[in-house]
């Protein structure tokens, strides 16, 4: 087996880039606690840090394709941490009355589904987030974001539609995947015969 057939380690830079995001979240949560989300300061500061935590899922996708570097335990901590990241944010929005309770709920129970039933077929084949699904966390990731942000009246106005956008983008990603896997069983040999 020569260097270039040989599969790449899980131990490697984009996947560190990716614990190091899932690590930040806290860190994230702590700036949100302080601001209180009346404190312009604050808020704009973990604003800052939630963009940055963001930007790095970026950053080590592209490490990883670009070295050579996408192994399987990447495939399914890269979602994962987005997941912390967006939901630890939604709960915080939530709990500060900034965001309405079930848009973080639908939200959440789309991801932790999708994830857990990643995580139940990870034996024997691990699914990587497609385009509709990025697509997703960008707009989740921008209304989030556009929540943090101490905006100005006139501008606060568009979060919703943000979050609207998002929220829609969530539930017809996550019937994608559903049908997708229902899909892959069906066509799955039956066992019995």
């Amino acid at each position: 087996m020569t260097t270039e057939e040989r599969p790449a380690s899980p131990w490697n830079i984009a996947n560190v880039v990716t614990v190091a995001r899932i690590f930040l979240v806290p860190v994230f949560a702590v700036f949100v606690i302080l601001s209180g989300m009346e404190h312009s300061g604050w808020r704009m500061a973990a604003c800052a840090l939630f963009v940055f935590i963001a930007t790095t899922d970026f950053v080590d996708g592209w490490l990883a394709r670009s070295r050579g570097l996408v192994t399987d335990f990447g495939k399914l901590a890269d979602p994962i941490a987005d997941k912390v990241m967006i939901g630890t944010a939604l709960i915080l929005l939530s709990y500060y009355d900034t965001l309405p309770w079930w848009v973080t709920a639908v939200i959440l129970a789309r991801e932790l589904g999708i994830t857990a039933w990643r995580m139940s077929v990870a034996r024997k084949t691990v699914i990587a987030a497609d385009r509709g699904g990025k697509l997703k966390t960008i707009l989740q990731i921008t209304a989030v974001a556009w929540y943090l942000w101490p905006w100005p009246s006139p501008l606060d106005a568009v979060g919703p539609w943000l979050m609207g956008g998002a929220v829609v983008l969530t539930v017809l990603t996550g019937m994608d995947y559903l049908w997708k896997a229902f899909k892959s069983r069906k066509s799955e040999p039956n066992r019995t015969s």
